[in-house]
């Protein structure tokens, strides 16, 4: 009794799984092509700063 009695909520759980998910045959969407990759534009090096010391207000 007691085998049966854990059978049939195993049996429900495994019929709730089963029923889960897509029905049908897999569909993968359209293929785009890739877009046109552009040349990367070129950065100009950064101008060298010159380093300056705070205002401290003294003469």
């Amino acid at each position: 009794m007691r085998r049966s009695v854990l059978l049939l909520p195993l049996a429900f759980v495994v019929a709730l799984l089963a029923g889960c998910g897509n029905k049908g045959p897999l569909v993968l969407p359209p293929t785009r092509p890739a877009p046109a990759a552009s040349a990367p534009v070129p950065v100009a090096p950064a101008a060298a700063s010159t380093r300056t010391t705070p205002a401290t207000g003294r003469p």
